[in-house]
């Protein structure tokens, strides 16, 4: 599995959470501030490059920071085929992939403590997308985003 990481600023959250990812055996991969090539770092382009990545399917998912973390939501979600969740909890990170079949996590550098990024972190990669109604409601979505794009919509 392949992960995209991005955040517009180095903080320790971010390395934290990479950290986990790889303990997970995930191959992981960083955007923005995290990475080394000196991408640009503004929230907006952290979000596209990171759900570019997970959209045209070369990363699984994506986890995206920014200091609220509602920046980098608002402008992932704007990726055709990206389903971007701001998470504070572990059971909201669990119903974002059960019931959304979230494919981008999004975490607050500002409001997230390390050891509930953890606890999101288990709850998120444990909790499988849900299925009946709730791929039911998923589709509804891609139907609604494929009708604003005109093009249809992997995922």
């Amino acid at each position: 599995m392949r992960i995209a990481i991005g955040s517009d600023e180095r903080a320790h959250l971010a390395d934290v959470v990479a950290e986990e990812v790889r303990k997970r055996g995930a191959q992981v991969e960083l955007h923005g501030a995290l990475s080394a090539t000196g991408e640009e770092s503004l929230w907006p382009l952290v979000a596209r490059n990171v759900s570019r990545r997970v959209a045209s399917g070369a990363c699984h998912e994506g986890i995206l920071f920014c200091w609220t973390g509602t920046g980098v939501s608002i402008a992932a979600n704007k990726v055709p085929g990206i389903r971007a969740a701001l998470c504070a909890d572990a059971a909201t990170a669990a119903g974002a992939k059960r019931w959304n079949h979230a494919n981008v996590l999004v975490m607050s550098l500002r409001s997230t403590a390390p050891e509930v990024a953890k606890e999101i972190l288990e709850a998120w990669f444990t909790t499988p997308y849900g299925t009946g109604e709730d791929a039911e409601c998923v589709a509804k979505v891609q139907a609604l985003e494929e009708a604003y794009t005109g093009s249809p919509v992997k995922g």
